[in-house]
This record gives structure tokens, sequence and C-alpha cells, in this order.
């Protein structure tokens, strides 16, 4: 008798559809199975051979947190190089790290919490590094260049999935789990859903990541718009990861629900799937969700749907297929081919912003000083891997033009702390230095850390310690050993000199000197405490602080003065930490340079006048150029960044990077970091009426281009079918090298109806040229290109008349345009007696915001405060006549308040007043007035007191 080979179960059959498999497995498990699949760690279901699986592995440029890795330049520099195949390729290694790295360390994940493609309103935004650009379309390019590489080209299998963050409208850090963002509906879809969809809809995405904010006063882990608009652009599953802590959030912070059981439901229902919370004990959710369960606020569907859409993911990777899935055995990680493309990525993400006079590139015999508190650094932030491979400015340049070609002066000032006994700190001797403890490739060796307990704790003496000592600005300081390690503070609360650099959740290594009586208090930011000196060695405490005196031997500027005097050309190199004043969980608060790295700029170029400003920062600065013949920018480029640098100096290669967002000239070009109306207030290069002192798209090179023979054609179909605009010009370099430009395609309405913006871009492409060469370029874009959304019907809208096409090197810099006649449908009046008004869908408003209508979905308007504010609707369409007007109104405290109801530039017409509150904000009652309108009017609201309007009608 021959023994039988058992039956495979369906969700093991390949040969079956994922829809058959994934159902097959689900009604395999049981409930209480299902609800443990909620959690960011899923447990393992061994009777079935179901492996334990964790949502989330950081990649935003390189694999995070899991130890050494290739690390290519942050996000916002992959944005600066509006290189799409570039971009796409940087996704390929990254995943193919995840999977080498997933081979050996099972704690790696393949769900990939990446990119970020929030945009980049605003420059203060402490985490615009993580994204790409101010601009929609270049941020989806972007994006979805970098989820096709982490995807793979594998029609069936995942290499990783990624999850875009954050859904929406989050652009910032200060109070970021109780803010509310306030985005009326044009902005919503012309700007802040437009980014997230295209890339959905690129099919490369296998979920999404709710932010941490509020919009419309409802938080988006409850938003509706996740029903509403994400799942409607694919027919793939997509999974809703959330961030972490969020769903404690909803009641713990935002107060929104009184019961974790309340919240835990309406935000599965709202279409969460994988709750990201308590770290890696999912007891407490999962006690959650049974509770909602037993109170009747979720059904057993709920929970399937969202278990449904977690193993969609975990099928698409492989997981269940280990014989037919072709990125399983994948072992390549920090190959040559990897560091090459991290060092190309970094060459093209450098920004030329300046150079008068040809002082770029730099002669093979300059002698160079290089200068500065980033000279010799090769920074990383939060979502970063450990390098195995570091090159800073200094050694690029070393390595470039000769250690005898180049000096170098770092800039620091050179400090010691006396105490108020007369003695002076003190670091001991610990037997080692940050140097000392790399790999022969450079790799940190993990002890050297902040929160490092096993070196001695500072002490004092008669003579001390020499410390480096830098202000970032803000009044925040990091102290240096001389042997290369930072004071930091671990959590017996001793001040060491214990770490590599400044970094951490919490930053353990900045301290601020606050003036007492005739010295300073050291006051620790990491814990708020103030350092003291005890017998058992220094730490910080709550009482009895030491005051200092700052013993200053020698300020930074007068050795970069030094070095500058005896050079040729004097490159300094400023910009700022990733850890310390802008980051996540902190904004910026200004644009300017900190004041320290203005000191040393001023001390090299009075000098020198031959003086090279490179700006290494994950944002823009407002910098005075006008005295600075070059100047560059580039983000922290990773583990090349220094190589990079000194091949363009060099003229290695001809600089092509261009600006992802505006760069304005102070801080009084800004609006407020929470207006979040792009549209009326006049935000990014889109909408911007100022004269910016860099502006969106710019970026020189050491070649030049001509621009010709621009053809435009609109291609309209009467079949109802989308319509297209083929743009068409020629470049030629007409400059002695070969380098790369980038032909940038901007649209603008002539004469809109509404406002437009002033330029928008619609199609760009990099593209290499020798000296003579020419290339053709032809764009093809659909009509809908030219579309806005039309408020009074609810709907994108392409309007008739011209449109002026425009083609060039930066959004400013227009070589070449043309206009051409488009057909559309006029925009109509609104039909306000048969439909009223919604109170977001206004045109115009002063001193309101948007709240929710209801904890589920809609919207309402409030004034500010609760004061008043004012609401325009423009070509309000009232037909014969209507005889009385109703308003859907709540309040719950202070008094009531009104409606006011005129014409714009007319007496008021009806007060509608809501004389005893409603009690709940969410409870509406609706008031009756009488009036008399007819034809096509603008209608004008004014709000007074704390109510909420949902919504106008008009009867008659």
């Amino acid at each position: 008798m021959t023994a039988q080979t058992p039956p495979v179960q369906p969700f093991r059959d390949p040969r079956l559809p994922i829809a058959k498999r994934i159902n097959d497995l689900l009604q395999r498990l049981t409930p209480d199975e299902r609800i443990a699949f909620l959690h960011q760690f899923a447990p393992a279901v061994d009777r079935l051979g179901v492996a334990a699986f964790r949502t989330g592995q950081e990649a935003l440029h390189g694999v995070a947190w899991m130890g050494p890795a290739t690390v290519f330049p942050q996000a916002v520099g992959l944005g600066a190089t509006w290189n799409e195949d570039l971009v796409r390729r940087v996704g390929e290694a990254v995943s193919t790290e995840v999977r080498a790295m997933r081979a050996r360390d099972d704690r790696v994940g393949l769900n990939v919490w990446s990119p970020t493609v929030n945009l980049l309103r605003h420059p203060l935004w402490g985490r615009n590094e993580e994204g790409y650009s101010e601009d929609p379309a270049l941020t989806s390019a972007i994006a979805t260049a970098y989820t096709r590489g982490l995807r793979g080209d594998h029609p069936t299998y995942w290499r990783t999935a990624p999850v875009l963050k954050h859904w929406l409208a989050h652009n910032n850090e200060t109070d970021r789990s109780e803010t509310s963002s306030s985005v009326r509906p044009r902005v919503l879809h012309e700007y802040d859903l437009r980014a997230f969809r295209s890339t959905v809809e690129a099919g490369a995405v296998a979920g999404v990541m709710p932010a941490y904010n509020l919009v419309n006063g409802r938080p988006n882990h409850v938003s509706p718009y996740l029903a509403e608009q994400l799942r409607t652009w694919t027919d793939e599953p997509l999974m809703v990861c959330s961030d972490a802590g969020a769903p404690s959030n909803l009641v713990d912070s935002e107060h929104y629900f009184d019961t974790h059981e309340e919240a835990t439901a309406a935000s599965l229902r709202a279409g969460v799937d994988s709750f990201t919370d308590h770290g890696t004990d999912s007891s407490t959710m999962i006690g959650r969700v049974r509770g909602a369960l037993d109170r009747g606020l979720l059904t057993a569907d709920d929970i399937d749907e969202a278990v449904r859409r977690q193993l969609s993911v975990r099928f698409r990777l492989g997981e269940f297929d280990p014989g037919a899935d072709p990125y399983a055995d994948i072992k390549d990680f920090d190959t040559p081919a990897h560091r090459a493309l991290a060092r190309e990525a970094a060459e093209q993400a450098i920004v030329l912003l300046k150079n008068e006079g040809g002082l770029l590139p730099l002669a093979e015999d300059t002698r160079i000083a290089v200068v500065g508190l980033l000279a010799d650094e090769c920074k990383l932030d939060w979502y970063s891997g450990t390098l195995i491979h570091r090159s800073t400015p200094l050694e690029g340049l070393y390595d470039r033009f000769g250690a005898g070609r180049v000096t170098f002066a770092e800039g620091v000032d050179r400090v010691r702390l006396r105490t108020a006994g007369g003695t002076y700190l003190a670091v001991p001797e610990s037997g080692g230095s940050a140097d000392a403890v790399r790999g022969a490739e450079g790799a940190l060796d993990p002890a050297l850390l902040a929160g490092r307990t096993d070196l001695p704790p500072l002490t004092t003496d008669a003579t001390g310690t020499e410390l480096a000592l830098v202000d970032w600005g803000e009044g925040v300081l990091t102290f240096r050993a001389p042997d290369g390690r930072y004071l930091s503070v671990a959590e017996d609360g001793r001040v060491r000199a214990a770490a590599d650099q400044p970094g951490g959740w919490v930053v353990q290594e900045t301290f601020r000197l606050e003036p007492h009586e005739n010295g300073h208090l050291l006051k620790h930011t990491g814990t708020g405490r103030y350092v003291t000196v005890a017998a058992d060695g220094v730490k910080v405490a709550d009482g009895n602080p030491e005051v200092f005196e700052l013993v200053v031997a020698q300020p930074g500027e007068e050795a970069v003065a030094e070095a500058a005097a005896g050079a040729d050309v004097v490159v300094v190199v400023a910009g700022n930490d990733p850890h310390i004043n802008g980051r996540e969980t902190e904004d910026r608060t200004t644009l300017a340079l900190p004041a320290h790295q203005e000191r040393l700029l001023r001390a090299a170029r009075a000098v020198n006048p031959k003086t090279v400003l490179v700006l290494v920062s994950a944002y823009p600065y407002a910098v005075d150029p006008a005295e600075l013949p070059a100047v560059l920018w580039t983000a922290h480029g990773g583990q090349a960044a220094g190589t990079a640098l000194a091949r363009v100096l060099a003229g290695d290669v001809s600089p092509a990077g261009r600006l992802p967002q505006t760069w304005y000239a102070s801080d009084a070009d800004l609006p407020d970091l929470l207006d979040y109306d792009v549209i009326g207030g006049r935000q990014t290069y889109l909408y911007f009426e100022g004269e910016p002192l860099f502006p969106f798209g710019h970026g020189l090179s050491y070649g030049t281009f001509a621009y010709g023979n621009l053809d435009a054609r609109v291609e309209q179909r009467d079949d109802g079918g989308e319509g297209h605009l083929t743009v068409s010009f020629t470049i030629t370099n007409t400059g002695a090298v070969t380098a790369d430009e980038v032909a940038q395609l901007y649209v603008r309405a002539v004469a809109p109806s509404v406002p437009r913006p002033c330029r928008e871009l619609a199609g760009h492409r990099r593209v290499t040229l020798a000296p003579g060469a020419a290339t053709e370029l032809t764009f093809r874009l659909p009509l809908s290109v030219l579309e806005f959304w039309d408020v009074a019907h609810g709907t994108l809208r392409l309007e008739p008349g011209s449109y002026e096409v425009l083609t060039g090197a930066s959004s400013e810099d227009i070589r070449l345009r043309t206009t051409v006649e488009v057909e559309g449908e006029p925009l109509a009046p609104r039909p306000v007696r048969e439909r009223g008004l919604d109170a977001a869908d206004f045109d115009e408003q002063r001193g309101t915001e948007i709240v929710d209508r209801t904890k589920v979905s809609g919207d309402a308007v409030t004034p500010l405060g609760g004061a008043s504010g004012e609401l325009i609707f423009n070509g309000c369409d009232f037909g014969p006549g209507v005889t009385g007007m109703s308003v859907e109104v709540a309040g719950e405290g202070g008094g009531g308040g009104s409606v006011e109801f005129s014409l714009v530039d007319g007496p008021v017409l009806a007060t509608l007043t809501l004389d005893t509150p409603t009690g709940d904000p969410y409870a509406y009652t609706t008031l009756r007035a009488a009036v008399s309108v007819a034809g096509v009017h603008d209608v004008h609201l004014t709000l007074r007191g704390p109510l909420r309007l949902a919504r106008v009608g008009f009867s008659g």
C-alpha cells in the first residue's frame, strides 16, 4: 500500500486566485486568531503553519533601525534629483537589502512604511527631510518611482509592500496629535489628495498610514476619506496601518471619544486594518477590540474585512508560496552597485544655487580651505540606517584634490566651564575614542550611543577639559570632548562624554546656557533638569544647579579666518544636524541660519572673497547670497555625500539638482505653520506672489542649454473620452561640457473664473546631453491636468478658455511659451434654490475654520476662537426667487450665536440666532427666516459666536 500525499490546503495553492486563497485561510482562523491579527505584531498560528507577521519596516532612504545598510540621500534630496529612473533604482536597492537582511534577521519586515508623500507646504515643518516636494505632481512622480522600485516588477509577487505616509494634510509637528488642519475642498482635491491619488493609481502601493493630526476637526485615523477617496482609486485591497500610539491618542490626547472601545471600533470601521500601539504587547488592543465587540460597536464582518486586507499583503509578499517567491533567496547587500548608486544619487541631488564669475568648478591646482561645523560630518537622521561607509566633505576634498591642497578648520568655539568654586568640568580618560570604535569599514560600535553607562561621569578639577561648543540656533548647544565624544546624559542622570553623535527619539546631547547671577545655569534639554556638581560626579538633578562661567579659549571664527586667509578658495559647509531644531516632533521657528554659522561665514568672507557656501540641510534657509560668488545646497546625502560634493566642486560632474520647494527670502514671507489653505494663503510656488530667494525648480549647471521649437496641440474627443495636450520642444547643449538639464513644463489658466495657480508643473524630464547635442522632448498630458475642483457643484471641472504652456529651466526661468485654446464646461452658477449651500464649499473666508459635522463624516464651519468669521459664496442662482432660508447649526455653549445673511456689499437681509446652545457640537437644529432674493448673486454670511454652521437651505 502506497502512502498518499496529504492534499494541499487551498490557501497554499498558488494556482488559485489570491482572493479565493485569502477566503480559505480566513475561514480557517478562529475569531480570537483574527482579532490577534489586528495588532502590528500578529502572532503565529502554529496549527496552520502560519508565521508571525509584523507590519512596518522603515525604509525612507535605506533600511533603517536594523543596523548597517546602504544609506542614500534623504528623501528631500531624492526629490531634488527630479529623476524618476534614479529613484526607482534606489527603491530597488533598498528593497533588495530589506530582503537580504530579512534572510538573516526575521525582525526585518517586508511591509515597508515608505515613502512619505506629505507635501512640503511649509519649510519650517520639522519633517521636511522626509518629503519630496511642495508640488503634488513632482511628489507623486518621485513617490511612484520609489514604490515601483520597492515593489519589484514581478506580476504576482512583491519584493516589499510599501505603505504611503502620512494620510492626510500633515505638515506640522507642534502639538501634532491635537491640531486640526482646516482644508477646504479645493485644497483637498487639487493639492493634498492629489499626491496620494496618482501614486495609488500607479499600482505599486500596498497601503497608507494615517497621520497623527486631525483634518477639519476629525482625527485622520477615523477619516471618511479612507473609504470615500483612497479605496475608490484602485481595485486592489489597500492595508491601512495606524501610526504608533495613534489609536490611543483618539482618547488620551485628542479626547475625541470617551472610551478606547469606541475609538477602536470607529477607526476599524473607518478603514484602519492594523493597530500600531503599545509596542510588541498586543494585549491592550486585543482587549479593546473584544470590548467593542461585546458592546455591539463592531461586528465580526468588520474584523474579517480588516484581516482580509492584511492577508492580501502577506500573499503578495510570497509568504505562503516560498517555492515560487522570486525574491526569497536575495542576498545582495552593500554591493559595489549599491555603493555606486548611493554616490550617483548624492551627485544628482546637489543643487547649484549661484555661480557668479565662473568660480566653480575649481581648478585642479586650487588651494582649498574647507571650514564649518558640517565640513567633517556625515550626518544621519532619525530614519537612517547605520553607516557602513562614510564620506564627509573634508574627506571627499582630500581624496579629490590631495591632502596637501586642502586645509581644515571646523569653527567650533573652544571653551571651558568653570564652577562657582573655581574648578572646571573635566572629562575623565575613557580608554578609547569615537574613532577607535569604528570597524574596518567605518561602522560604529553599537555600544557608542547615548545612554552608555560604562564610562566614568564628568568630574571637576583645577584645569578642566577644553570642550568644543556649537550653538545650533535657538540657544541649543552641544559640547564635545577632545576625542570626539559628545556630552550626553544617561538614564542614571550622569553627564558623560558618551555619544558619537546627537540622536535618539529624545536627544540627550543638547543643552542650554541660561543667564543666572554672574554666570549661567546649564540646562539639559532632554530631561529639562540642570547640571549639578556632586561628590559622585557631574549629573542633572532637580535641585542645587551649578552656576558656570563660560571661558572661551578660542572663538571658532579665529580658526576659520586663519584657514581662509591662506587659501585660494574657501568652502564653508553649513547646515543642520537632523536631530536638532527641526525633526520629527519638533518644527523649526525660523528660516535663518544659526548665528554661530553666520559668524563663521562672515569670518571666511571677510578675509577671502572667493567663498563658496555649501548648505547641507534637511530644509531651506534664508541666507543672503549677495556677497557670495557661489552657493550650493544638498540634503544630507548619505554615505557618499562628501565624495559627491567634491566631484561636483571639481567639475567631474555638472550639477543638475533642482529645488523641490520654494526658498523664501525671510520669515515674513511664510504663512502661519497651521494655515493649510494654500490658495487663500497664497502659499508655495503655485500661489506665492512675492519674490523668492530661489524659486521652485531652480538649479544651475556648468553647461548651457537652448530651448526651441515649442509646439503645443490640444486633442479633444467628441465621444466623452478624455482629451490630451501634447507639447514638444527641443533642448540643445550649447556649452562645452556634458551635462544634465531638467526641462520643466508648466501650464497656466489665462483668465480663470476662480483663483488658479500662477503656474503649475505639468511635466518634467532630466536629460543628459553632450556638447552640441540636441534632443526633442514630447509630453502627452491628459487634459485633466488643467482641471480644478468646482465647489459649486462638487466635481472636477475643465474650464474652457486660453491656457498658457510654458517651458524652461525653473518655475521662473521660462524660455518658451505659447497659448492653446481648450473647450470645456463653463462654470455655472450654484443652484442654491434646489441644492442649498454646504458651509465648507465657500469661495472665500475670513476668520473661520472647518470642523467635523459629525464624528463619522461631513464638514461644518465655525468662527475661529468662537468670535466672528465670514464666508463668501460666488454666483449663487436663486432662480425666479426664494422667500425663505434655513440654517443647520449646533453649539455646545458660550451663549449660542448667529448667522447673518446678506448679498455681497449689501445690507443684512436676515439674522438667524441660536438663542439656546444645543448642548452638543454634533446636535444640529434648524433656524429659519424670511428673505426675498431672485437671480444670481454673491452671498455673504457672517458667523458670530461659538456655533457650527453645516448647511444653508432656501425655499420659495
